[in-house]
This record gives structure tokens, C-alpha cells and sequence, in this order.
């Protein structure tokens, strides 16, 4: 079964001295289609690369793979880049993927892309049927990834071809190299084909993958003299002399698409290869590329050439129908210059698969397209523009022809741009977008367009070049008669773009302002809520408790009626949470603010208030709620196709919850997601740091210091202070890291300038930033009164504030610090507190603290109990290093630890128990999902509840599952 946009139908090109490219891909289908027993397992995907200059036998060789390929039975799936289409985003992809879905009824389609639908319905030049949507970049590759995959298993196995990847639009470029390295894992083989010295310049990623995997490229080297002998004498007989044939090769460079050309060329004047011939092949010679073909190709004729023209414009797949339209011909003349272009070997001599036509070689479109007079040029891409929209093809197809016309302020151009930059931008193209905009505002637009279009444009840069999206918008809210909403939508995007580049303050002034000048309450309200948003995340605000009293006078006089009051009462939740408010305030806020509900994707709004009041319940001891937000959260997100910075921050403070409730294996598992999700991201520092935070503080909870140091410096955590608020705070958990190494010291000093920064803004709660309680347990040893005075207060705000996890954390350390008979009653308040919260590991800190106080002043039986209790409790939240502790508190008091209870009780599922053993025998996710017919999520979820059951990871899972009990059959 074969899909792909074309299949030529070149004859005469033998495939000669290619016997080591042949072998390579024989290994590689025979990898591809073993299966012994019916494993599918043992099939293994993987990607050939095959390079070399124009016209060393690149297509040719493809043409073999896709023989071989199709001899074995394997569904192709086929593109190919055109030197005028890289304008034209997803191009490729669309030829690999589009014929799939698109032969499927609608139900199928909706089907076979799911959730997906669309998030990648434009990008694979299907209708999208949902609102209009503008995923980014992540998204959409992360859709391409999935439905290719899932097409794989449809279809497997699956052998994917692209030849002249050179010309490959920069989307489909990125989109493959982002891809190609899953294969391994899949029954899919991916074959290209390019020229390396014409690679854009930024397709940097796919350099790399092709120069860098397995066994490198196989570049294709020229024939030998013999290969180019032996192709003349098959076509102008065996007596060939073998000067003519020498004389030949050093003509054509060992060129097999030249040598083929000129050796058709003898055949067709007779000769017989004699060396007095030689003047006639040099000519024939010539007349393979350049000012010979062309010289040929006129002398077919006016008409002819004019087809020519037409069809080296329209590009690689040329509709017979627009190129006759182009060309201002009738269909039979067309036919007729079609078939005479076929006998000149210019055009192929049959239809590709989809009826469209093809040049021979690219090498004689190129030729023929640059050898039109410019003015001409333009006049026939213009043409195409308007043959193409009227044929009904679209704006994108139709834009690309306008990219080469000059400004000439035609509102039709501009429209057209525009409606293909939007396309663009729900594709998830935002570079393509840019380009496509850019034009339209140089043709010039009408005056009234002009906003609408730099905000446009704006857009489609934010996630590229911030520093141009506020060039854009300053640009645009000076244009004079702005609309009122569009305006509002401007400040918006201009104050994201402007927090994006580390410049919060004017984020802040620029909502500010806008809001002084807003036409109505509502549009007021909403630019309000923009500038308490900077305002609040801005490391250096002047006068935060003046913001707070605001925020709160103004949130106190709201009826919840609109969005924009919802959101005012949002900040104020997460106000009042920083200041140490009380918790029922906070949890009152917060309530009201969800009532009608907050979206985590409306564009102009952003996600950071629905991110905040989500976060104010775990800090109010209330993680379940919190979660329920962040899971409705997180799937939105994804059914936007937003799989970017946004993801890798829910993803990552739902890992701080999971840490919170002390699910500290869950949390290192969710949040090294997040961490990889930014990773991935262009310009998602913040991100960034939002997950390195979370992993140290859980890897430091495991006891894992070393592994947390090597991340710290991985990403130069603690070098750097950034201007936004970032939580965790990272000079503090960076402090945290200090005090594991015994760096008290540098603790000290660190955690004595957030206090500072913190007091100066009122943000009080220590539930929020426990800098207090660090700060304590750093000076104890040297400064035992001040720590002590630093744990008493930070007790004063925990019980002011009333959540039980704080108090009981706050109350802990106070007693640590304390120390003697006096502080067992810290000890046992700590411990009554936290078990009235979902703190579990904070707990497990509690019981096995509590246990050892009781041991030195000589309460055994007591501290056995307690310490038992901290050793179970911090098995199960997965922190090895406070188990260790609490053993060796047992040990030094003469007490053997019991088996711990829950092992005898608590089983495993037969399902659990195997996902667990394959994972402690090394097997990847997607493998062990696989076997047991389960999507990765649901193994990855089958995994967390070993670890919570187990109380450990995949490092000690083998040892443990040793000792567990068995579920009965």
C-alpha cells in the first residue's frame, strides 16, 4: 500500500555503485519487518539519510527504496520538498499524513484523530470544526507525533520517504526532527533524501538528527568511469569506443541524472559512440541543464515555453488546469504542449499518483524557473495567486505566490495575507504567520486595518522574538481610532510580552495607564486586574502593602458578576494567602472567585490568576481541590494544543501539590515532566525555574542531595535572582540545598535577605515561604536565641493564619531548635497538628523528631511508638533519607524496628505488580503499556501507586518487590 503526493514514472535510470546504500537499507527493512513468533516488539523503526549534490541519483535511489519497500508489503507514506513551496508551512507533513484522513468519512476522521482533532485538523489541511484555536508550536508537534504513531500502528509496518528534504519547509523540518528519534520504539522507518550544503540555515535541529544518528549519512559519491560506460553502451550499443565513453564521464562529472540524460540523447541522433562523435555529445551534453536545456526547450517553441514557465512557477505537484489557465491556454492545447514537453524529457512521461504533473529533475525546474524574465515572473506569480483563489485552493497556497510580488497596496493582497497568516497561526505556524504579516503591512493596508494587523502580528511573534512583539504592539496603541476591546487586548499582550522579556514594571505601568483611560468599568476592571497581576509578580515592587490595601477595597465592593470582578477577587485571594491572611479569607476569595468558573486558556487573560487561586487551596490545606482545579486545568490546555510553557507549568505545580501531601516519588515522576516540557520550549525560563525549584526541594525530601546539587548546576540555580516571583522561592529552596551540604552559613545569609525582601513587601505566611523556619534551623547551632525567636514568630503568623500544616511545620521547628525537657511539648503539638493536615511527610519529620526527643530524655517506650509511626509514614511518602534517620534513632536507643504494617495488609494488584516488575527490569513506559494494553498515562499511574505502596522508586523496586505480598489469584 503506497500514500504520497506523486509517483513519477522515470524510466532508464539504472541504480548502479549504490551496492552500500542497498545493503543499509535491506538491514534496515529487515529490522523493520522481523517479527518471530508474531512479536511485534522485535520490529524496530529507524531513519536512513542519503545525501549528496544535485543530480548524483538522490531521487532515483528513493524510487528504489519505495520498490523494495512496497515489495515487502509495507505501506509508503511519501513527500517531497519544492525549492518555490518552503514558504508553504507543513507542506511535507501534509503529504505524508493528509491522504490517510483524508480518505476517511468524517465520522472515521474524527475517529482516527480523537482529542486531536483539532489541535493538528489545520496543520494537516483539514477543516478544523471547534472555535478557533491557536495552539503553540508544542502542541501541534506533539499532535503530528501522535497521529503519525497512531497511523504507524494502523498501518504498520510503515516506511516514511521524503526526498529533497533541503526544500522542506521549516515546520515539517522541525516536525521530523523532533519525531525521528521515537522511531527506534516503532514498526516505522524514515528515509531521506537532501542536498547538506543547501540546508536552511535553521534547520539546525535536523542537521544535527541526521548528522549525529546511528550510522550517519550515506553520501552518495559519483560513478566510476565503468558505471558511466556501461550506462552509454546500453544505450548506444556495445561498441562504444572507450575513449567516447571516458570523454563522456569527464563531461557529465560521474552525474547519473546527466550521464542518463545524454546517453537517451545519443540514442535518439543514432550514434554509435565513435570518437569523431565527440563534438556532437559535447553538444548533447550541454543541452542536459543549463543554457543548453533552455536553448532546447525554445526551440519547442513560443507556446511551449510559456507552459514551461507556467509549471515551473506553480511548482513541484502542477495541476494541468492552472498551469493551462497560467499559461492563458485552451485544455487541448495544454495536453498538446504537455506531450511535447514529455518527449523533450522536461516533463515526466506519465502522471504522479494524484494527476498532477512533474519535471524530470528538479535540477531542470530550477533551470527553467530562474531563467524567466523577472517582470514576467511576477506577473505570472500574481496570476497564480488569483488562479489559485479562485480555483478555491486557499489563502496559504494563494499567499506564497504573493510573497513574490511587489507592494502595490492592494486590499485584496493584504486579505488574502491576512487570512493566510491566520490559518498559519492556527496551525500552529507562527513563524510562517509573521512572514505572511510583515508583507501585508509593507503593501500597505487601509489606515483602519493597520492595528488589527500589527496585533496580529504581534501575536504570531510572542512566542518567537518577545522584544519584536512589543515593537509591534507599541506600534499598533499608536494608531489613531483603536477600537476599545482591541486596545484592551493590546495592553494585554503587551504586558505579557513585556513580562516575557524580564520587564515587569512597565508591565505593570502599562496597565496601569490603559486603565486610567478605559471607556467603560468593565474594560477598566479587566486592565486593573493586568496591572495587580505585574504588580504582585514583580521581584522589586515599591510599595506592595499599598497595592494589597487596593486590591482589597476593591475586591470588597465587587458583586461577582462579570470575569473581570471574578478575577479582581482571584488576586485578592492570592493577596491575602502572601500576606498571611486568614486562611478562611483566603479560602472565601478564592471560592467566589471560581463561581462561573475561570478558563486557563483565554488569551486575553492568561492563566496566571486561575493558577494562583487553584494554588490557594493546597496552601489552605485543601490539595484535593487544588488538584481537581489543576487536572480541569491541564486538560484544557491540551485540547488547545498549548503542550508549552503553560503545560510544563501545570504539569509542575501539580507536582507541588503531589509534594505538599508528601506523594514525594509521584512528585520527582510529574515534575521531571514539567522540567522536560520546558525544556523543550523556546524562551520558558520561567517554567524553568518553577520546576527546578519543586525538584530539588522533592529530591532533597528523598535525601538525594548530590542529584539535587547536580541540577542546581545544571541550570545555574542560585546564580542568578529573577525579577518575576517564582514558587517555590528560589534563594530559598537554593538555601535548603545550602543546609543539606552544611553550608549554614551561606544559608544564613541568603535566607536573611529574602526575610528583608519578604517583610518589605508584608508577604507573611510561612506557609507560603517557610525563610523563617529555614532561617531558624541554620542559627541553631550558633545563634540559639535568635533561632528560637525566628521559629516563635513564624509559629504567630502560622496560627494567624490557621492551616494546620503551617502551624504544625512552624511548631516542629521551633521545637528542634528549642531542644531539652521543654520542647516535648512542641514536639507532641507539631505532630497533633500535622495530623490534622494532608502534610504527610512533613508529618513523617514530626513523629520521627517527636520520637527522638523523647528517646535522649529517657522515654523509650514512647519514642519506639513515635519513631515506628515516623519510620512507616516516611517509607510510604518515599523519603529514604528520613527513614534512614528514624532506623538509626531505633538503633541508638536499643530498639529493633517492627515490620512495617501496612506491608501486611496493603497488596498489590496483579496489574501493579507487573507494571513494577518490568519497571525494575528496565523496560521503557511505552513498552510495558504495550503488554498490558494500556495507554502510558494508566502506567505511569500504575507505577505511582507501587511507589506510594511500596515507599519506593524504580532504583530499590526489584529488592522491595522480593518481600511484598503476592495478590492473590
Amino acid at each position: 500500500m503506497a500514500h504520497g503526493p506523486r509517483q513519477s514514472t522515470n524510466r532508464h535510470q539504472p541504480l548502479l555503485e549504490r551496492h552500500r546504500e542497498l545493503r543499509a537499507l535491506d538491514a534496515a527493512l529487515a529490522d523493520l519487518t522481523a517479527a518471530p513468533d508474531g512479536a511485534p516488539d522485535a520490529q524496530r523503526g529507524g531513519l536512513l539519510a542519503f545525501t549528496g549534490p544535485a543530480g548524483l541519483g538522490k531521487t532515483t535511489l528513493m524510487a528504489q527504496v519505495r520498490a523494495r519497500t512496497e515489495a515487502h508489503g509495507l505501506t509508503v507514506l511519501s513527500a517531497r520538498g519544492g525549492e518555490n513551496e518552503q514558504e508553504l508551512a507543513f507542506h511535507v507533513v501534509r503529504q505524508l499524513v493528509q491522504p490517510a484522513p483524508a480518505a476517511m468519512t468524517e465520522p472515521e476522521r474524527r475517529t482516527f484523530l480523537g482529542s486531536r482533532y483539532d489541535i493538528v485538523a489545520t496543520a494537516l489541511g483539514l477543516e478544523a470544526t471547534g472555535p478557533a484555536r491557536v495552539p503553540d508550536p508544542t502542541g501541534v508537534r506533539d499532535g503530528l507525533d501522535w497521529v503519525m504513531t497512531r497511523l504507524t500502528m494502523l498501518k504498520a509496518p510503515v516506511v516514511l520517504l521524503v526526498d529533497d528534504a533541503h526544500w522542506a519547509d521549516a515546520e515539517s523540518l522541525s516536525w521530523l526532527a523532533s519525531f525521528a528519534p521515537r522511531v527506534e520504539n516503532l514498526p516505522l522507518l524514515i528515509v531521506v533524501a537532501h542536498r547538506p550544503q543547501e540546508l536552511p540555515p535553521e534547520a539546525v535541529a535536523f542537521r544535527a538528527l541526521v548528522e549525529h544518528h546511528g550510522n550517519r549519512p550515506h553520501a552518495l559519491e559519483p560513478l566510476s568511469a565503468t558505471a558511466v560506460a556501461r550506462i552509454i553502451r546500453e544505450h548506444v550499443g556495445e561498441g562504444a569506443e572507450d575513449g567516447f565513453c571516458a570523454e563522456c564521464c569527464a563531461v557529465t562529472g560521474g552525474s547519473p541524472f546527466e550521464t542518463v540524460e545524454l546517453a537517451i540523447r545519443l540514442a535518439e541522433r543514432k550514434l554509435t559512440g565513435a570518437r569523431d562523435e565527440l563534438p556532437v555529445m559535447r553538444d548533447l551534453a550541454s543541452a542536459v541543464k543549463g543554457p543548453g536545456l533552455l536553448d532546447r526547450l525554445h526551440r519547442l517553441g513560443t507556446t511551449t515555453v510559456r507552459f514551461a514557465w507556467a509549471a515551473a512557477v506553480l511548482g513541484t505537484s502542477i495541476s494541468p488546469e492552472l498551469a493551462a489557465a497560467l499559461a492563458v491556454l485552451g485544455v487541448e492545447q495544454a495536453a498538446q504542449e504537455v506531450e511535447k514537453l514529455r518527449r523533450a524529457r522536461i516533463l515526466t512521461d506519465g502522471h504522479c499518483t494524484d494527476g498532477d504533473l512533474e519535471f524530470v529533475h528538479p535540477l531542470i525546474a530550477t533551470a527553467i524557473y530562474r531563467s524567466i524574465p523577472a517582470e514576467l515572473r511576477v506577473g505570472l506569480h500574481k496570476a497564480a495567486a488569483e488562479a489559485i483563489l479562485a480555483a478555491g485552493l486557499g489563502s496559504a497556497a494563494a499567499a506564497r505566490h504573493l510573497l513574490e510580488v511587489p507592494c502595490e497596496g492592494s486590499t485584496e493582497a493584504v486579505t488574502c495575507l491576512s487570512d493566510a497568516a491566520r490559518e498559519y497561526l492556527r496551525a500552529g505556524a507562527p513563524e510562517a504567520a509573521r512572514r505572511l504579516l510583515t508583507r501585508a503591512l509593507q503593501e500597505p493596508p487601509l489606515a483602519e486595518q493597520r492595528a488589527e494587523l500589527l496585533h496580529e502580528l504581534a501575536r504570531s511573534t510572542f512566542l518567537i522574538e518577545p522584544t519584536a512583539t512589543v515593537s509591534h504592539l507599541r506600534e499598533a496603541l499608536a494608531q489613531p481610532g483603536v477600537d476599545a476591546e482591541l486596545r484592551a487586548s493590546l495592553v494585554y499582550l503587551l504586558a505579557q510580552a513585556l513580562a516575557r522579556t524580564d520587564r515587569l514594571a512597565e508591565a505593570a505601568t502599562v496597565a496601569a495607564e490603559a486603565a486610567q483611560q478605559a471607556p467603560n468599568s468593565r474594560l477598566r476592571l479587566r486592565l486593573q486586574a493586568d496591572h495587580f497581576v505585574w504588580s504582585a509578580f514583580r521581584t522589586d515592587e515599591p510599595d506592595s502593602a499599598a497595592r494589597s490595601r487596593r486590591l482589597a477595597k476593591l475586591a470588597a465592593r465587587l458583586t461577582r458578576r462579570g470575569l473581570e470582578e471574578r478575577y479582581i477577587l482571584g488576586l485578592r485571594a492570592w493577596d491575602a494567602l502572601v500576606r498571611g491572611e486568614p486562611r478562611q479569607t483566603v479560602l472565601t476569595c478564592a471560592e467566589q472567585a471560581l463561581d462561573g468558573g475561570m478558563s486557563w486558556t483565554d488569551e486575553n487573560r492568561g492563566f496566571e490568576i486561575p493558577v494562583s487561586v487553584a494554588l490557594t487551596f493546597m496552601y489552605c490545606d485543601q490539595p484535593r481541590r487544588a488538584e481537581e482545579l489543576f487536572t480541569k486545568g491541564i486538560a484544557e490546555c491540551e485540547r488547545r494544543g498549548w503542550r508549552g510553557s503553560h503545560l510544563a507549568v501545570g504539569q509542575t505545580l501539580f507536582a507541588y501539590i503531589r509534594y505538599h501531601r508528601g506523594s514525594l516519588a509521584e512528585a520527582e515522576e510529574l515534575v521531571r515532566e514539567g522540567l522536560r516540557i520546558a525544556d523543550k520550549v523556546e524562551g520558558a525560563v520561567p517554567a524553568q525555574w518553577f520546576a527546578i525549584g519543586v525538584l530539588i526541594q522533592t529530591l532533597l525530601a528523598r535525601g538525594r542531595t548530590e542529584e539535587a546539587r547536580r541540577i542546581a548546576d545544571a541550570y545555574h540555580y542560585g546564580d542568578v535572582v529573577p525579577n518575576a516571583v517564582i514558587y517555590p522561592d528560589p534563594r530559598t529552596v537554593y538555601a535548603e540545598l545550602l543546609m543539606a551540604e552544611g553550608r549554614h552559613a551561606d544559608a544564613a545569609a541568603l535566607l536573611t535577605d529574602v526575610g528583608e525582601w519578604l517583610d518589605g513587601r508584608a508577604w507573611r505566611n510561612p506557609a507560603w515561604c517557610p525563610w523563617q523556619l529555614d532561617l531558624a534551623s541554620a542559627l541553631a547551632s550558633t545563634e540559639p536565641e535568635r533561632a528560637a525567636d525566628l521559629a516563635r514568630d513564624a509559629v504567630q503568623r502560622a496560627r494567624e493564619f490557621g492551616a494546620a500544616s503551617a502551624t504544625g511545620q512552624a511548631l516542629h521547628t521551633l521545637a528542634e531548635v528549642t531542644g531539652g525537657p521543654a520542647a516535648l511539648e512542641l514536639h507532641a503539638e507539631a505532630v497533633e497538628q500535622l495530623e490534622r493536615s494532608p502534610a504527610a511527610y512533613e508529618l513523617a519529620r514530626a513523629l520521627v523528631g517527636h520520637g527522638a526527643a523523647l528517646s535522649r530524655n529517657g522515654r523509650l517506650q514512647e519514642a519506639a511508638d513515635r519513631l515506628y509511626q515516623g519510620l512507616e509514614t516516611a517509607v510510604h511518602c518515599g523519603a529514604e533519607a528520613l527513614a534512614g534517620r528514624a532506623r538509626e534513632e531505633l538503633s541508638a536507643a536499643g530498639l529493633r524496628p517492627l515490620p512495617l504494617r501496612y506491608a501486611q495488609t496493603d497488596t498489590l494488584t496483579a496489574q501493579e505488580r507487573k507494571a513494577a516488575e518490568r519497571a525494575a527490569q528496565g523496560h521503557p513506559v511505552a513498552v510495558v503499556a504495550k503488554e498490558l494494553h494500556l495507554r502510558e498515562q494508566g502506567v505511569r499511574q500504575l507505577l505511582s501507586s507501587v511507589y506510594r505502596k511500596v515507599g519506593t522508586d524504580a532504583a530499590g523496586l526489584a529488592a522491595a518487590l522480593e518481600t511484598f505480598p503476592r495478590p492473590r489469584s
